[in-house]
């Protein structure tokens, strides 16, 4: 008979975790549809009742955001424009019903190339916050997601939290996302974008590509060309086939790789020029 625990305490669920075996459940959004036709037969850990992987707390140096938190919690909740890219992100991710559901620890782990949520908290510069018995450690995203469907998680460790920190200047974002319809689709190409701006002059630039690449990834090439840039339409005319020369898209049933990359350029101009 399969164990199913569902603690209370962080400290408790990670005792339970380093017992080594377990799978985690959460929002229960990519765990179900796996097993359609199977039997549940693994062991539980349940982890809807940690109150402490919740939330969205703001401190002095960053925004710290509970591994547990669900998509809608995102887009109710009351953030500067710098998270424009992750409330856009989360409205794409499934319906009304998975965004209730559906966790933000929970799309990190499953590290599906298509990911929604990835490029946008890349482009947010942000780091994960991973816990164990042993203790705690936090890892850049760029660092944690390491192929299709591999993480960097340690099997008795937990994603407890994400951290974006604070931009140096007044920072604003975006997202697009190309599918075979508007909704409830996976993604062929999708773009996020944060940009920082003093005195009219872009300051910093963080570009992320999904699913046109086996992990989700930043566009340094592209960064490094629009710091300095003014803030207008010129920033669109900005993207230029090299800086996505480290993009390998595949082809499959949503579209070829040569579109893929078509269509990430076309999402990149589009989204600068919204930002502008």
């Amino acid at each position: 008979m399969p164990a199913y625990d569902r603690p209370t305490r962080i400290d408790e669920a990670l005792k339970l975790l380093a017992r080594g075996g377990r799978t985690m459940l959460a929002g229960g959004t990519d765990i179900y549809p796996a097993r359609v036709g199977k039997p549940l037969d693994d062991d539980v850990l349940d982890i809807t009742a940690l109150a402490g992987l919740r939330g969205i707390s703001e401190q002095a140096d960053r925004w710290r955001i509970g591994a547990a938190t669900t998509w809608s919690e995102v887009i109710a909740a009351k953030l500067p424009p710098i998270f424009d890219c992750l409330k856009l992100a989360a409205r794409e991710i499934g319906g009304r019903q998975i965004q209730n559901s559906g966790t933000l620890a929970g799309n990190l782990c499953n590290a599906s190339p298509a990911a929604d949520g990835v490029p946008p908290l890349l482009a947010l510069d942000a780091s994960v916050e991973l816990a164990s018995i042993r203790g705690t450690r936090i890892l850049p995203l760029s660092k944690f997601i390491v192929g299709p469907r591999q993480t960097a998680l340690a099997p008795n460790e937990m994603l407890c939290a994400i951290h974006v920190p604070r931009p140096t200047h007044e920072a604003t974002s975006g997202f697009l996302k190309l599918g075979a319809r508007r909704y409830l689709v996976i993604s062929i190409a999708m773009a996020a974008a944060v940009i920082e701006r003093a005195d009219g002059i872009v300051s910093a630039a963080r570009i992320a590509v999904g699913a046109c690449s086996p992990i989700a990834c930043r566009l340094p090439e592209l960064e490094r060309e629009l710091v300095g840039k003014p803030i207008g339409p010129e920033l669109a005319r900005c993207v230029r086939p090299g800086h996505l020369a480290q993009l390998v898209p595949i082809d499959d049933v949503r579209g070829s790789g040569a579109y893929r990359l078509r269509a990430a350029s076309v999402l990149l101009r589009r989204m600068l020029g919204q930002l502008a």
